[in-house]
């Protein structure tokens, strides 16, 4: 009889009658179904319906042959071959722009985690934000018999997104790609970026820099910007300004630290919080006396800098699973109007808010009028 630990036992020589037979993989992948029915006795459209979903119109006897046979010779059914003779693969593609950006993982592991859930496998594909990339990706993907697609990219190949769209359900992560007319599951950006203001401002800081990667059309990234913009145009007590991640991002910080008055970073992810990190210790930069800094995204090393990095959480694991569960109801038929899932964010107070500048401001400021 089969065991999980690959051996048969066969009559034969030792004290209960008995020899114990190791299987080797190779061994057991050249066991076919025809090999099965015939240590049965009985037909292989028998042991094809033993494996597959019509175990019922077998009698007791039969199904017991089969599996006593399937043990003894360690039988593995092909699960992709029978996906595709059934028409279900029960794989989903993911799509994704940058592998090595901590978001792109985190969001990952909320949707492999749901997808084993619910007896799907994922297939992760990464551009490395290469168009070329993602368009011998998205051919792959379609040659694995998806079933569904979830994509976290800027979707510049939009012929081959939308034939696949026509061929299966899709959801958007994070990014919009304005043709493509699909659930979409990120952050509430505008949520996010006034609740960093709101922070840094009720800390007594007075200039914020705003650093973000390169927009490159990025939805995510330009709703931050202009929902930065949008916050401080609404708040007179505050100056705000804008650069994104380049080679002169440490001359660019130089300057903003010698400007007069509290001031803070608002690093629009965790890429820009790292990039800024590591500029603000080349520079000398006391973390965090001379500057404040808040980031959007919580990563494991934030709280190993100074004193801790402030950070406006994304609930990943959530968002990875919510975009698998859209693309899920798809699949099950739901025709619903296209949705947006916006996820707010948790503010995590750490001691890089909590600039002894801004504190004294705060404390002899009561009577300020621009302070609310």
């Amino acid at each position: 009889m089969f065991s999980e630990t690959g051996f048969s036992v066969s009559p034969n020589s030792n004290k209960k009658g008995f020899s114990v037979t190791p299987f080797s993989a190779a061994q057991r992948s050249r066991v076919t179904m025809q090999d099965v029915a015939q240590r049965a006795g009985v037909s292989k459209a028998s042991v094809s319906r033993f494996i597959g979903d019509d175990r019922a119109l077998l009698s007791d006897a039969i199904a017991l042959r089969i599996e006593q046979a399937i043990d003894e010779l360690g039988y593995r059914p092909n699960q992709m071959a029978r996906g595709l003779k059934r028409g279900r693969t029960r794989l989903i593609g993911m799509l994704v722009a940058d592998i090595r950006n901590p978001y792109s993982i985190a969001v990952m592991h909320g949707v492999e985690t749901a997808c084993r859930q619910h007896g799907y496998s994922l297939v992760v594909c990464n551009t490395d934000r290469d168009d070329e990339q993602e368009r011998q990706h998205l051919a792959a993907l379609r040659s694995y018999n998806i079933e569904g697609l979830i994509v976290n990219t800027l979707g510049h190949h939009l012929d081959q997104l939308l034939e696949l769209q026509r061929e299966m359900p899709l959801v958007l992560v994070d990014r919009k790609v304005e043709p493509l007319h699909s659930d979409l599951v990120g952050l509430d950006n505008p949520a996010a970026v006034r609740m960093a203001v709101e922070h840094l401002e009720q800390q007594g800081y007075r200039d914020v820099l705003l650093v973000s990667e390169t927009t490159d059309g990025t939805s995510s990234r330009l709703e931050r910007l202009e929902s930065f913009n949008t916050e401080i145009a609404k708040r007179p007590a505050l100056k705000g300004a804008v650069v994104e991640l380049d080679g002169e991002l440490e001359n660019r910080l130089q300057a903003f630290l010698a400007k007069p008055g509290p001031k803070a970073l608002f690093c629009a992810n965790g890429v820009a919080a790292l990039a800024c990190t590591r500029a603000l210790k080349a520079l000398g930069c006391e973390l965090f006396g001379d500057v404040g800094l808040i980031a959007l995204d919580d990563l494991d090393w934030y709280p190993l800098v100074g004193s801790g990095i402030t950070a406006l959480a994304q609930p990943t694991q959530a968002i990875g699973a919510s975009a698998f569960d859209c693309l899920l109801k798809r699949l099950r038929g739901d025709t619903a109007p296209t949705r947006t899932l916006d996820f707010l964010p948790e503010l995590i107070i750490r001691g890089s808010t909590h600039s002894p500048v801004g504190a004294g401001l705060l404390a002899n400021a009561i009577d300020q009028p621009l302070l609310r």
